[in-house]
């Protein structure tokens, strides 16, 4: 199989549902399991889970294979195994609690990846009109009653970061070896988040 052919489908698949920061790594020389990690972030659990469903549909248009998807219940990161290459999209803050670039991005690879690709999601760019319809209201003396104030994240390992754990030993890839693997980063990535200093509120 051609890896960059696989790459370039999965890479597509981010693209068209707008994926945020897409990178690509070559993970030949420290996994003989899978060639390539290609990691993603997409802004809210409905857009995670279009970037999978898309990432599926452009790597099977091409005749590739999709050995199985884990995630997809929260949404929060979801794992794309396509056999050779093994995709993670991830919502911002489990992407950057768990920084899977610093164990698996020493090589990366170059590819021509759409840079408007990586703007907010099509839902983001209702704001503005909703904005308009507000500020409408509150010159015609019938403004909205302000919304309530989202809880506060308290500094502390975000929510929803057990389940790549969850999935990696339940098997998130075909063979014990990726879920060692698998595993392998969820416990590097803890460790060294529990050796840095804390955070204050």
């Amino acid at each position: 199989m051609d890896i960059r052919k696989l790459q370039r489908a999965i890479v597509d698949g981010l693209e068209d549902v707008k994926a945020q920061n897409i990178r690509v790594f070559n993970t030949e020389h420290l996994s003989p399991l899978f060639e390539r990690v290609i990691v993603a972030t997409g802004a809210s659990n409905r857009q995670t889970k279009a970037l999978a469903a898309s990432v599926r549909d452009s790597v099977k248009s091409r005749g590739l294979q999709v050995l199985r998807t884990e995630g997809e219940e929260n949404g929060e990161w979801i794992i794309v195994d396509c056999g050779a290459a093994v995709t993670h999209i991830m919502q911002p803050t489990i992407r950057d609690y768990y920084r899977l670039e610093e164990i698996w991005g020493d090589k990366p690879v170059k590819m021509k990846i759409d840079t408007e690709a990586k703007g907010l999601v099509k839902a983001a760019a209702a704001a503005p009109t909703a904005g308009k319809t507000a500020a409408a209201k509150a010159a015609a003396g019938k403004a909205p009653p302000a919304a309530p104030a989202k809880k506060a994240t308290p500094a502390r390992k975000p929510a929803g970061v057990r389940a790549p754990a969850t999935a990696a030993k339940r098997g998130v890839t075909r063979t014990v070896g990726v879920k060692k693997a698998a595993a392998k980063v969820v416990r590097k990535a803890a460790a060294k988040k529990a050796a840095a200093p804390r955070r204050g509120r």
